[in-house]
């Protein structure tokens, strides 16, 4: 039996291994950072976030409170026993990640989600992926790209599932491991959150679960590489809703690159291919 761990063990870690590795040499956890350079040098795709704004930070602000008044004490607690003298500080960070986590979960849920739509399907415009975003709502004439934006015809992003939730609680105990264990929970939220980043560009290419799996599996260190830096910008307490936003035009700017490749090495987009058949 201790032989059979041993070798699962072995096994995990040097998957592990091979995924950090896909991760850093596909670059793509550069995309949340140029994320933040795009949208500060882009005023139009401020838009989204500051109509959002007032409500979103009064939930933070709550939440955060209501975390560290009734969750602090019971697990700094628990972390005397792990972190020893150290345990007052893991502890407030250990909350502070809760609290981002929570709030994103929420914001994302019931404030935010059409703004972030808005805020990706606006980056592809700017990109000039029109052609791709008219796949999924009405794109107008002139103005920037927010004010190009139309009606949706798809429905937006999806949103937080219990599943989701349920997963992030599971995972949760791994903090209380020092180091070790932040490092793990991080990675495994990273996994996650990496192609959700991208939920939307799968639905504008009406591509099915088959295809969406196919896709993330042949990309999967670059989703996780990407996946860690956006969560890690997500857990700063109070800015995780600009990060949010700004982890979303990162992701769609990876979409863009990815679909210029697409057309470069097909020649045609393919919609333009059923339209021009059609024309004959």
């Amino acid at each position: 039996m201790a032989d059979k761990v041993k070798e699962v063990a072995i096994e995990e870690a040097e998957r592990l291994r091979n995924l950090t590795a896909d991760a850093a040499r596909s670059a793509a956890y550069l995309y949340p950072i140029r994320g933040i350079a795009y949208f500060l040098s882009h005023k139009s795709l401020w838009k989204p976030l500051t109509s959002k704004l007032a409500p979103t930070m009064t939930l933070g602000v709550g939440i955060t409170t209501f975390m560290f008044v009734f969750t602090y004490l019971p697990q700094a607690a628990v972390m005397a026993f792990t972190s020893g003298p150290l345990a007052a500080i893991t502890a407030a960070l250990l909350v502070l990640s809760e609290s981002s986590t929570l709030f994103t979960i929420f914001s994302k849920t019931f404030l935010i989600n059409d703004a972030l739509v808005d805020t990706f399907d606006g980056v592809l415009l700017s990109k000039n992926t029109t052609d791709l975003v008219s796949e999924g709502r009405q794109v107008k004439a002139g103005g920037d790209p927010i004010a190009k934006l139309g009606k949706l015809v798809k429905s937006p992003l999806a949103k937080f599932t219990p599943k989701a939730i349920i997963r992030y609680v599971m995972y949760l105990p791994l903090n209380f491991i020092p180091v070790v264990g932040t490092v793990i929970f991080v990675l495994l939220q990273g996994q996650r959150t990496g192609p959700v980043a991208h939920t939307r560009y799968f639905q504008l290419k009406r591509w099915n679960k088959d295809q969406q799996e196919k896709h993330i599996e042949q990309y999967r260190g670059a989703y996780t590489g990407f996946g860690v830096a956006a969560v890690l910008l997500e857990l700063v307490p109070l800015a995780s809703i600009f990060f949010a936003f700004t982890n979303t035009v990162g992701a769609a700017l990876w979409a863009a690159d990815i679909e210029k490749q697409y057309i470069t090495r097909e020649g045609t987009a393919p919609r333009l291919r059923e339209q021009a058949k059609k024309a004959e």
